[in-house]
């Protein structure tokens, strides 16, 4: 057998790792703001402020509104996410047993995507942050959330989300404004068919399980998509190299990202106890 493998099948692998990663990769990549194909190491969102519209009398200048722009950087990082095959056992390989290693390649780059964004909602402090207080997720805790989200004129476009853990949802399933037919009607109803997300007070609630944990304190978030940013260079490559003193191939897939809280006001942690 050759000591490379076939372009056909790297070509082939590499789509199956896209395709895997797509579909069950990342939970959070579409739910922040996102620039792509960047070149070079950092990449520059756009934060621009609030205006007021006013009034002027008649034949005077139009006065501006002065709307403050700013900008935030983020650096980019790459990641790895590799494995051996090898070259005997590549001859009994069937297409099941590679689209679980692309099925692998792409959870683990998947899982990382989802940490970076975590990280930075762990970082981006809001002096609204909610502690836990020895408590789970309260119906108080999600309206505090809702009341200061309204407060700062954070805008109710569907595009706020609050990722709990899954003792968190729990929690949820337990108040009766969340998860009773009398409340929210039978066509919202979060365990209808089995589903961990519901849209609720403005937000679309869903699990995940990779959220921050010290001792018995879990970190949850609320937040808009416009607060956080993801910049991706490189996204997700796959390449394979024959390594002759493994007797095996590389199998290498790869990304370049980062993340950066744009704008922190429309951010806010929720610890529970767990």
């Amino acid at each position: 057998m050759s000591t490379s493998i076939s372009t056909a099948f790297i070509k082939q692998f590499e789509a199956e790792v896209h395709m895997a990663y797509q579909r069950m990769g990342s939970k959070l990549r579409d739910t922040v703001r996102q620039i792509n194909n960047v070149t070079g190491s950092q990449a520059r969102f756009q934060k621009v402020g609030t205006g007021s519209a006013v009034s002027k009398s008649r034949h005077a200048m139009i006065p501006t509104m002065e709307v403050a722009h700013t900008t935030v950087d983020v650096t980019l990082a790459d990641f790895y996410a590799a494995d051996y095959v090898d070259q005997l056992d590549e001859l009994k390989t069937n297409i099941d047993e590679r689209q679980v290693l692309a099925q692998s390649a792409s959870a683990a780059l998947g899982r990382k995507t989802d940490q970076l964004i975590i990280d930075v909602l762990d970082a981006g402090s809001n002096s609204n942050n909610i502690v836990h207080g020895s408590a789970a997720l309260t119906l108080a805790k999600a309206l505090t959330v809702y009341e200061e989200f309204g407060s700062a004129d954070i805008p109710d476009d569907g595009q706020r989300f609050f990722i709990v853990s899954p003792a968190g949802w729990a929690d949820l399933l337990q108040i009766d404004q969340f998860s009773r037919a009398e409340y929210v009607g039978e066509a919202d109803l979060p365990y209808a068919g089995g589903l961990t997300a519901k849209r609720w007070l403005g937000f679309m609630f869903f699990t995940h399980s990779g959220l921050s944990l010290s001792s018995t304190t879990r970190d949850c978030h609320a937040y808009h998509k416009s607060s956080v940013g993801l910049a991706t260079g490189a996204d997700i490559r796959t390449e394979i190299n024959y390594i002759p003193e493994k007797v095996s191939n590389l199998v290498t897939s790869y990304m370049s990202m980062g993340a950066v809280m744009i704008d922190n006001l429309g951010a806010i942690e929720v610890q529970i106890t767990e």
